[in-house]
C-alpha cells in the first residue's frame, strides 16, 4: 500500500540533511579556492593545495602512520570485539551488565576526559612505548561500536537454522562458517568500518598519547591551523572526508551492507 509522504515531512528531511551534508561540502568548496587564505563561497578554482599537501613530506607521512594506526586498531578491536560480542549476547556472565556498561562507557564519557585518565595511567605504569599507547587508547574508544554491531547481528541470527544444521550432522565448525557467519558478517563488517574511520579521525585521544615520531593526520590538520590559515587546511580536511567516504563507498561495493541485502 502507498503512503501518501506530507509535505512537511519531506522539508524536515530536507533539513536534516542539509545539515548533515553541508559541513561535507563546505571544506571540499574552500579547498579549491585560488585565494591565498579561506573564503566561502570560493573565488576562483585551483588545485594547487591539493598538490602542496601531497608533495608535502609530513602531511604523507602523517597520514600514512594514521592509516597504519588506524588498520592495527581495528584488528584488534575486531580480535577482541566478536568474542566479548558473543560471550554478551549468547550467554548470562556474573555482572554482566556491569561489564557490559563499563565496555561502552567511552562512548558516554567525554574523549578528552578518557584520554587524560589514559595518560595518567600510562604515565604511572612507566610506559614510554608511544604506539603501544595509541593502540590501547584507540581500541578503547573503538571497541563499543564494534561490540554494538555486533551484538546486534549476533540477536538477529536465526538460532533454527543452527538447529537444523546440527540435527543433519553439520560439525560446529561447519555451523560458524556456514551458517552463523553469513548471517553476523555485516555487523562485522559494519563494527570495522566505523573503528575504522573513527580511530583516523581521533583527536582527543591522540592529543594526550602521541609524540613527535608518531603524529596522526588530526594533530597534523591543528598544527597547519595554527601557523597558518590558508586553503591548505580545507584541503586536508577534504582528503580526509573523501577517504572516509570512499572507504565505506568500496567495502559497500565489495561485500555489500545495503538494508535491502541484510534484509534478504
Amino acid at each position: 500500500m502507498n503512503e501518501t509522504v506530507s509535505p512537511l515531512l519531506k522539508i524536515v528531511v530536507g533539513v536534516i540533511l542539509l545539515m548533515v551534508v553541508a559541513p561535507l561540502v563546505v571544506p571540499l568548496l574552500m579547498s579549491v579556492s585560488d585565494t591565498p587564505y579561506i573564503v566561502f563561497p570560493p573565488q576562483g578554482f585551483t588545485l594547487k593545495w591539493y598538490a602542496e599537501v601531497l608533495a608535502n613530506p609530513e602531511a604523507r607521512g602523517s597520514f600514512l602512520f594514521s592509516l597504519e594506526l588506524a588498520a592495527i586498531v581495528t584488528l584488534v578491536s575486531l580480535a577482541f570485539g566478536v568474542p566479548c560480542a558473543a560471550g554478551l549476547t549468547r550467554y548470562r556472565v556474573p555482572g554482566q551488565d556491569a561489564v557490559l556498561g563499563l565496555i561502552l562507557s567511552p562512548l558516554i564519557v567525554p574523549l578528552i576526559v578518557t584520554g587524560v585518565a589514559l595518560l595518567q595511567l600510562f604515565a604511572l605504569l612507566g610506559s614510554r612505548a608511544t604506539m603501544l599507547q595509541l593502540v590501547i587508547g584507540h581500541t578503547v574508544v573503538c571497541l563499543p561500536y564494534v561490540i554494538r554491531s555486533v551484538s546486534a547481528s549476533l540477536l538477529l541470527v536465526n538460532r533454527n537454522l543452527e538447529d537444523a544444521a546440527a540435527v543433519l550432522g553439520a560439525p560446529p565448525h561447519l555451523v560458524a562458517t556456514k551458517v552463523i557467519w553469513p548471517q553476523v558478517r555485516p555487523g562485522i563488517l559494519a563494527g570495522g568500518i566505523f573503528c575504522f574511520i573513527v580511530s583516523f579521525d581521533d583527536y582527543p585521544i591522540s592529543m594526550w598519547l602521541a609524540d613527535g615520531n608518531h603524529f596522526p593526520v588530526p594533530l597534523y590538520l591543528y598544527t597547519v591551523i595554527e601557523r597558518s590559515f590558508d586553503p591548505s587546511i580545507a584541503a586536508i580536511a577534504s582528503l580526509m572526508i573523501v577517504f572516509a567516504l570512499l572507504l565505506v563507498l568500496v567495502i559497500e561495493k565489495v561485500f555489500g551492507l545495503s538494508l535491502a541485502r541484510l534484509a534478504s
